[in-house]
Order: C-alpha cells, then structure tokens, then sequence
C-alpha cells in the first residue's frame, strides 16, 4: 500500500465519493446553479453551472462553509421536504455581489445513506437592478407631478378669481354672449382645478407613510352613498351596496379612492339605460378579496378594455360627462402598490364590470 507523505492532499472518503457521484448524477445537468450542503453548512457538492455564477471553479466551492458563499438559513432543517423559497446575496471571490433568488428542500440519496439540503439558485441581479432603476424613474416622474401641479395651482387660482371678479364687477357691460365666454372659461378652470387634484392624489399613492389596516368597506361605501346623493338621484340611478362585505386589509383612505373613483366613473359613463344601476360586490376566496362594481350602462368597447386604464385616457360619448381620465389610473396603481390587480370585464349582454383583485394577507 503506498504511503502519504505531508504534501499529499488529502483524499476523499469512499463515502464521499459515493455521494458525490450520486448528486452528481441527479443534479450535473440542471442548467442552473445547485449545491448540496450538510447539516453542518458545508458545501457537499456544486454542480457545473456554478462554476458560472460563483466565480470558481466547482471543487473549490465543496467543502466551504455556506455563509462564506450565500445567507441562507434552512441549513438546520434537513430533515424537510418541504420546498423553502426566498432571496439572498451572493457574495464572488472579486467582491461583487449578486442578487440570487433560492429554492431548497431536504433530499435523502438513493442508497439510504445521507441526507443533505439540495439548493437552487438563479441570479436576479439584472432584474433586480430594472426594478430599482424603474422604481427610480417611476419616483422621479412622480416628483415632477407634484412639483408641476403645485406650479399650476397658483396661476389658476388667478384665472378663476379674476373671472369671478369681472363678472361681478363688469357683468351688465359683457352682456350675455360676454357671459357665455366668461362662463366657458371657469369650466375650464374646474375642471383644470380637478385635473390638479387628480395628478396629486395619483403622486401621493404609496408616498404618504400609508397604513394597511382591516377596514370594513361597509362604513366607507355608506359614505360615498352620502356624497353621491345629489347625483344619483339626479340621474335616477340605484346604487347596490353588499350587506355583509368581508373585512379588507387595506389603507382606508386608497379603498375610498379606489371605491369613489369606480362608482364615480360608472355615474360619469354609463349614459341613458332604463332602470339605471350600479352594483358593488365584494367576493372573498382562499387568497384574495375581489371587488366588483358592474353597472348596466352602454359599456366599454372591447378593444379599449386595457387602454382605460392609462393616465389622461378617457372613452368618450355623446352626452357623456368628460372626466380627467386620472380615476381608473388610480385605481388600477393601488391594486398594484397592495400587491393586487384591476381589470375590466365587458360583458356581451353589455354594461361594464370594473374588478379589482386585493390579495389576502
């Protein structure tokens, strides 16, 4: 048998080996990284696609310490097969780090013999990196918003007083046509005035130190039936409230925006119909909330069902109230900052059905 001498480097156990060409037989052809780690964090193996992304060559991968290489924290937890997912750094020989999204669940070899922790890497690096570079660019844009409508909000409060100044002061000289000009002119002023309002509202979402709370829509529905009195009964229209709504975990103030601007655009776009009606629906499944508010109005056209939802986008109809076309954008950017969705449903009996999906929590 031959002898080691002190330069020899140390061999590998016959149980070692075993293992490894097992793990290797399973995992080598994964075209993501993988490595296999003991219950003492010790890298047991790493497949070819690490060498890739860690930055090294797979033999010295085995046999470190984990936390040298990537946080993980399931490291104890062999004895599962439960599949555990989440994020980490991964920290390369250069001193880059790279964002790293893992799987991992516990994996007992073929023969009985071991048991290890198998995980799955993929590098999210790059979309990381989209993410926070639209998230900039989203956050700058939303400040350019709020500087500009500020700007705009002093000039106008010039407009709208001067025009009321002139006719007060000078009404019985312009005469009527004079009055039609000067009554166009403060239109216009509201509703540049509300346009204002609706570019801050869409700024602030998600910048105002919210606070997602359990808030019971009934009180916030009953409240918007109060305030659009006036105008349902103006326009004959029923408004159909749930009587025992789930409770939603939500921001209280982004739920009456979300709720008052679809009800608000169902009133704005649903034209002459016999028997008006709005319906407010709020359905509960294992995951989520979905609110509904379907009216029996003239509809959307199908081919605007996605366009509807964009900034300063309206659809417009003969007769119909001309809106700043901000609401549905609202809508649709608080289902998203609460992890949710808003579509709209065109249904072929007509009419229109705006949902918004909030998930559970």
């Amino acid at each position: 048998m031959p002898t080691r001498t002190a330069i020899d480097p140390p061999r590998a156990s016959d149980a070692d080996l075993r293992r490894s060409e097992m793990l290797g037989a399973i995992l080598g052809a994964a075209p993501d990284p993988v490595v296999a780690i003991d219950r003492g964090r010790r890298v047991r193996y790493a497949n070819p696609a690490c060498e890739a992304a860690f930055g090294e060559r797979s033999a010295e991968i085995v046999e470190r310490d984990l936390a040298e290489i990537v946080a993980l924290t399931e490291a104890d937890e062999l004895g599962s097969n439960e599949v555990r997912r989440g994020h980490a750094e991964l920290n390369l020989p250069n001193g880059d780090v790279r964002w790293i999204s893992y799987s991992a669940s516990g994996f007992e070899l073929p023969d009985g013999s071991d048991r290890v922790l198998v995980v799955f890497l993929r590098d999210e690096t790059e979309r990381r990196r989209d993410e926070l570079r639209l998230s900039r660019n989203r956050d700058e844009l939303e400040q350019t918003m709020r500087a500009l409508a500020h700007d705009l909000r002093s000039p106008l409060v010039s407009v709208l007083g001067f025009s009321r100044l002139l006719r007060e002061d000078f009404g019985a000289q312009l005469g009527d046509r004079g009055a039609h000009f000067l009554e166009r002119i403060n239109a216009a002023g509201r509703t540049m005035e509300q346009l204002i309002r609706d570019l801050l509202d869409f700024a602030r979402i998600g910048h105002d130190g919210e606070r997602r709370t359990s808030v019971d829509p009934r009180e916030v529905l009953q409240q918007l039936k109060g305030e659009l009195k006036p105008r349902l009964e103006q326009g004959g229209v029923e408004l159909a409230l749930p009587e025992n709504p789930p409770v939603v975990r939500c921001d209280r103030t982004r739920l009456y925006q979300l709720l008052s601007n679809l009800i608000g655009n169902a009133l704005d776009h649903m034209g002459p119909c016999p028997s008006p009606r709005i319906d407010v629906a709020i359905q509960t499944a294992v995951d989520r909330h979905e609110i509904v508010v379907r009216d029996n109005g003239r509809g959307v056209p199908p081919e605007q069902a996605e366009r509807i939802f964009e900034m300063f986008h309206t659809v417009s109809h003969p007769g119909g109230r001309k809106g700043t076309g901000i609401g549905l954008a609202i809508v649709r950017k608080i289902a998203e900052l609460h992890g949710g969705r808003a579509f709209l449903e065109c249904p072929p009996s007509g009419g229109s059905a705006f949902h918004v999906v909030l998930p559970r929590e």
